[in-house]
């Protein structure tokens, strides 16, 4: 063999050995950036289910609320006429009296 040859044998052994190389590397980083891409995803989904209990938490007591409003609006709408109601008979008695009075 001439030098030419082997010196293009030595140079693919060497090209060979550093993907070689390369290779074993990335094997073992593929664990690792595997894990920290899970991880990324755990903490994404678990800040969206967080976010998502949290607006179903809120729409909860935001209706809460408007039960408990439209609760009292009933309560008071309920004293406004019986007060109406006693207001009615009294203004009726006095309308009576001046009519009366006055025939």
């Amino acid at each position: 063999m001439n030098n030419k040859h082997i010196q293009q044998v030595l140079e693919i052994e060497k090209k060979s050995q550093e993907i070689l190389e390369k290779a074993k590397r990335e094997a073992q980083e593929l664990p690792i950036l595997a894990e920290q891409e899970a991880q990324a995803l755990i903490a994404k989904a678990k800040a969206e289910a967080q976010e998502e209990a949290r607006q179903i938490v809120a729409q909860a007591q935001a209706k809460a609320e408007t039960e408990e409003i439209l609760d009292e609006v009933k309560k008071k709408n309920s004293e406004i006429e019986a007060l109406a109601n006693a207001n009615l008979d009294k203004a009726v008695a006095y309308v009576l009296e001046r009519v009366i009075g006055r025939a």
